[in-house]
């Protein structure tokens, strides 16, 4: 059993809480993920089976897109509603958030679009000496923390009324989208706080693509073969990558780890980056890179059970 569901993560679940539930639902322990996602957030969370989760450290589209709510006038210590309030002036008879004009809010949002540098938040899972930034949070303890650049491809104001709006992101991975609605609160002088979150889009996977969960366990109860009709093979995610074509030999060699000569293989294109290297029944076998010496240069292997 190998290959890739995209789950819709319901709100209040926790992205181990569906690892846990496709494990059992699967029937295997041999299950990841791609990008964890917080307990508040919902959406797209791609799910690796069996050998694909050897794929989860190579999948070429790593960037991620969703839709944020939020509120102009709150702040709390995690920079979402979840949080303890730090401050509050939504309350103001004078110089109210809900006054804050559209365009102000765009004009600052063009700082927050191309690279940029985060400060992690203390309520990440983030490592400082070790430790989890989380964990230092709820003893009450605070570290300073290493920007770290990202990058924001994409950044529009959906909807904006009140005090309150939606914002549309596309970035890359690593990506805190609670911090840049932190950071924007910030530079209009009201706070600002994260009220929802949905990723639409992970690692090419949309929420076209996404199961829902309910349902997941529903048919798993009354058809459990018609699962592993849902899985998308590993070789989907590398359909843009040139290819390496072995023939029979050569794919006995690979298998007896036998180091292949470039020069004999069949290569769609020649290029400087990734192949997909296929077997003679044309399954993805591994990714690999050709060295200077014409010899191919194994990155991954994926077996078959």
């Amino acid at each position: 059993m190998n290959g890739i569901i995209c789950v819709y993560k319901p709100n209040g679940f926790t992205s181990f809480d569906v690892i846990a539930i496709m494990r059992r639902l699967m029937g295997t322990k041999k299950i990841g993920h791609s990008g964890t996602l917080d307990p508040m957030a919902e959406g797209v969370l791609p799910i690796f089976v069996g050998t694909a989760t050897k794929a989860v450290d190579f999948c070429p589209d790593t960037d991620k897109s969703y839709r944020a709510s939020f509120k102009i006038g709150i702040t709390t210590d995690t920079q979402d509603v979840t949080g303890t309030v730090t401050s509050d002036v939504t309350d103001r008879t004078y110089n109210t958030p809900c006054f804050a004009p559209r365009s102000r809010i765009i004009e600052i949002m063009e700082k927050y679009t191309g690279e940029i540098e985060q400060i992690p938040p203390m309520y990440s899972a983030v490592k400082v000496n070790g430790k989890r930034l989380y964990d230092i949070a709820r003893k009450g303890g605070e570290v300073e923390r290493t920007p770290r650049k990202v990058t924001v491809h994409s950044l529009e104001l959906e909807d904006y009324g009140n005090g309150e709006g939606v914002l549309l992101i596309s970035c890359s991975k690593g990506t805190y989208v609670r911090t840049i609605i932190h950071d924007i609160g910030q530079e209009l002088g009201f706070g600002a706080v994260m009220t929802a979150l949905q990723r639409t889009r992970s690692n090419g996977f949309t929420l076209s693509d996404c199961h829902d969960l309910a349902e997941l366990r529903k048919t798993y109860e009354t058809a459990p073969d018609e699962l592993l009709k849902l899985l998308k093979p590993v070789d989907s995610l590398f359909k843009d990558y040139p290819k390496a074509r072995l023939d029979e030999k050569q794919t006995k060699m690979f298998r007896n780890g036998v180091s292949l000569n470039a020069d004999l293989i069949a290569f769609d294109r020649i290029c400087d980056g990734v192949y997909a290297v296929t077997d003679d029944e044309d399954r993805l076998c591994a990714l690999a890179k050709i060295e200077r010496d014409h010899t191919l240069s194994i990155i991954q292997r994926f077996n078959y059970e």
